[in-house]
């Protein structure tokens, strides 16, 4: 009994010792743990081993877990931005260059209604010009109307056929009739048959201005029967009225501007002075520019 008490106290008295020691090395273990990761799962791994441990003892942390699959989340986020970003861009320059289109389409439109409206301009001026055209025409006939048909007829058969066919066109068929009488046969057959085509007042406007061009670049000539010399042109103007005669020639200046100077040089002195007295009275910048060609002999 007396071995056995001194044996427990030297039990007591080692328990005594490694007491403070087994505490020293486990705290450090747990220390150790808490603060060094990869010791720490190396330990949790091992106590997840045992069959009841591992239901009470926590996941090891590993590379790959939540901490890294946030860092994953965040540069796969970035990397998305980046790429939305690229794509806003993409489309951001597209949309300028479809504003660019469309400012140079808004431009191209507003150039063809600027041409369109310039096109308009130019069509109503020619339709106007057209209109002031015919209605001289139309006068000049009127004005062959209400000439005797034995002097009308002369002045007409010394135009050309297309500028007397113009004028025949605007005239009333009995007046037409009456003229056609005193003309030459020949001529007026001419006449009637180009009359029975029925051709557009405008075509024979052109007509009567090509044959004008014509017979300037290249005259010819027709034969006596058909056209006055300049004795006929003389006596058949210093006939009429000089009245008559400057509004006559008023009106034949717009078509014939070559045949009133060749009228005016065949007449006399006397009768130029009176029948260019009248035309200055009727219309004095016209006159002006007849008497200008005369003295330049043009």
């Amino acid at each position: 009994m007396d071995n056995e008490k001194q044996g427990y106290s030297t039990l007591e008295r080692i328990m005594f010792l490694m007491t403070p020691i087994l505490f020293a090395i486990v705290l450090l273990g747990v220390l150790y743990t808490l603060f060094n990761i990869d010791f720490r799962n190396k330990m949790l791994e091992a106590g997840n081993s045992v069959p009841f441990l591992k239901d009470v003892l926590p996941e090891p942390k590993v590379a790959g877990g939540p901490g890294n699959d946030d860092a994953l989340k965040t540069a796969n986020m970035s990397a998305k931005i980046a790429d939305l970003q690229t794509q806003l861009t993409a489309i951001e320059s597209e949309l300028a260059a479809a504003n660019q289109t469309k400012a140079t389409l808004e431009q191209e439109v507003k150039d063809l209604e600027s041409d369109n409206i310039q096109l308009k301009g130019v069509n109503d001026d020619q339709l106007l010009e057209d209109e002031q055209y015919q209605a001289k025409i139309q006068e000049l006939a009127s004005m062959f109307s209400k000439i005797t048909p034995s002097k009308a007829a002369p002045i007409l058969q010394s135009m050309t056929l297309d500028e007397m066919v113009l004028v025949f066109a605007n005239m009333r068929p009995d007046d037409r009739v009456r003229i056609m009488e005193k003309m030459n046969p020949q001529t007026a057959a001419d006449a009637a048959m180009k009359l029975k085509d029925n051709v557009q007042a405008k075509d024979l406007q052109i007509a009567a201005l090509q044959a004008r061009l014509d017979s300037q670049k290249s005259p010819t000539t027709k034969p006596a029967s058909s056209v006055l010399d300049q004795e006929q042109l003389s006596a058949t103007f210093t006939a009429m009225n000089a009245k008559s005669a400057a509004e006559l020639l008023i009106k034949m200046i717009d078509v014939s501007p070559s045949k009133v100077l060749r009228i005016l040089n065949a007449v006399d002195n006397q009768t130029r002075s009176s029948i260019i007295a009248e035309m200055s009275g009727i219309n004095e910048t016209t006159t002006a520019k007849i008497v200008a060609k005369l003295m330049t002999g043009s």
